[in-house]
């Protein structure tokens, strides 16, 4: 394993570790509170978590597990992954299940080729970058669970691949909204959690994003509308592009109404 991939698998276990026992000791009612995603109840929250983690595990191990998943995902491209999140989530071993999942991906990631890349239902990924996809995925979902359940979210430093994923994604969300992609670099400045600046891109852009790390996550998760961020951006295409930062792959999703 590289440093690099060492560094986000730890991460990842530290949040889903603390998604887990947010929810472990709710009551049937306490699952099924709804979270801010349209029909989704805490349970499907982590259900989606578990078959993501199992899809991944899949992917990076067994080919034809994985072409049954993909096959699947053809004949039902628009409802699939909402019908896998509701029918896991109906399942009482779920907790269990999810903790298999996430256990089992951390091994094959750890495993896996250094150099070679992984089937996905976009482009095939590193270990590395499936670790990354995976805690912008569980720290996002995370989000929704916390909020359903009246439980504040303090970051951490962790958020910083999350980061890194939405500046990586740029020209990506560009392209998923039919618009083309800016041709220069941008410039990012983030405060984190702790305070540090994180920078991307080089200090004479004429295209700036200049704000805290944690709005910039929650945005390009689309777990918070632009409004209601600290986030400032110079440039007419930065601007653009807080519109429409979308770090996930599926369409262009309509993000969160402000508040």
């Amino acid at each position: 394993m590289t440093d690099t991939l060492t560094q986000v698998l730890a991460d990842l276990a530290a949040e889903g570790d603390r998604l887990e026992q947010l929810v472990s000791g709710l009551d049937d009612d306490g699952w099924r509170t709804p979270t801010p995603a349209d029909g989704w109840d805490v349970a499907t929250q982590v259900a989606h978590l578990a078959w993501t983690d199992e899809v991944a595990e899949a992917a990076a191990t067994d080919k034809e597990r994985w072409d049954g998943y993909v096959l699947e995902a053809i004949n039902d491209p628009t409802g699939y992954v909402d019908a896998c999140a509701l029918e896991i989530g109906r399942d009482p071993a779920l907790l269990e299940r999810w903790r298999d999942a996430r256990t089992r991906l951390a091994a094959a990631l750890t495993a896996y080729p250094q150099g070679e890349r992984m089937p996905w239902f976009g482009p095939p990924m590193s270990a590395t970058s499936m670790a990354t996809a995976r805690l912008m995925e569980t720290w996002a979902h995370s989000l929704d669970v916390h909020e359903a359940l009246g439980v504040p979210v303090e970051d951490t430093d962790a958020i910083r691949h999350v980061a890194h994923l939405g500046v990586r994604t740029r020209n990506y969300s560009f392209a998923n909204n039919g618009l083309e992609a800016p041709g220069e670099e941008f410039r990012l400045e983030l405060v984190a959690p702790s305070g540090e600046m994180w920078t991307w891109g080089p200090e004479d852009a004429a295209q700036v994003v200049t704000g805290s790390a944690g709005d910039f996550c929650r945005l390009v998760t689309q777990r918070i509308h632009r409004a209601d961020t600290d986030l400032v951006a110079t440039g007419a295409d930065a601007d653009r592009w807080l519109d429409v930062a979308q770090c996930f792959a599926g369409p262009a999703g309509e993000g969160r109404a402000p508040r």
